[in-house]
């Protein structure tokens, strides 16, 4: 049988075709993953409408979590973080009720999953990097200060054309571009900029934890989902916690 040790399930946003190989790549043995496609109008990738696919993703959700459901996964994770910075604290709050009550499972967040990994790590200074808009990073990191948190820099991607044609040199770069002396963590959002290979590379490269949004979210699934294991390689969220 297949995720005899766990099973997880996550829901992608139409266009990221970054999410699954990602994941496949941190699930540990004995853990499978499984994804469903997630329904949102608008191109994908682009800065264009960003606000208006968030919500048409969060209206598809009920129909996808049941889909998912049906693989009968411990853990159910929503992996696009952006949509945590439009629906703000509350309304996530009670979507993540409504997902457990429909699918009978967990259900996490990716910027939840980050939220997780900062009290973990015990940090609260975050440098903050994005592939988004100036706009939507404007918005992440009133969301982040709006949960207790200190963003001491902040900065996104210039001349993105589509999220999902960055690469983790990319992402390394806008890190670097952030990260202060006072920051404890460096954090990069957005589950569609591959970010895992730019993570061990920025923490020998700092001194400091590494996160992004992908990283955390799987390692806040596997421990929701009661898997604890060290997964090396990718930051010391994920090899040490």
């Amino acid at each position: 049988m297949k995720g005899w040790r766990a099973r997880i399930g996550f829901l992608v946003p139409p266009g990221n075709p970054t999410l699954e190989p990602e994941m496949m790549e941190l699930a540990p043995e004995g853990v499978s993953v499984h994804f469903t496609r997630m329904t949102a109008a608008g191109p994908a990738g682009t800065h264009s409408g960003q606000e208006e696919r968030n919500r048409s993703q969060v209206e598809s959700l009920p129909g996808c979590v049941r889909l998912l459901a049906m693989v009968s996964p411990q853990v159910i994770a929503m992996a696009h973080t952006a949509t945590s910075y439009t629906l703000g604290k509350a309304r996530e709050a009670a979507l993540v009720a409504e997902m457990e009550g429909l699918s009978g499972a967990r259900f996490i967040t990716a910027f939840g999953s980050v939220l997780a990994a900062f009290a973990e790590l015990g940090v609260r200074r975050v440098a903050y990097a994005t592939p988004y808009s100036a706009e939507m990073t404007a918005q992440g990191r009133q969301h982040l200060e709006s949960c207790g948190l200190t963003v001491v820099s902040s900065g996104h991607l210039a001349g993105v054309r589509n999220i999902y044609e960055e690469n983790s040199e990319r992402a390394y770069a806008i890190a670097r571009q952030v990260d202060r002396p006072e920051a404890d963590v460096i954090f990069l959002s957005g589950v569609g900029m591959p970010t895992l290979e730019a993570l061990k590379p920025l923490e020998e490269d700092t001194g400091k934890p590494a996160i992004s949004a992908a990283s955390a979210m799987m390692w806040h699934a596997l421990r929701t989902a009661g898997v604890n294991c060290s997964i090396k390689g990718y930051g010391r969220l994920l090899e040490e916690h």
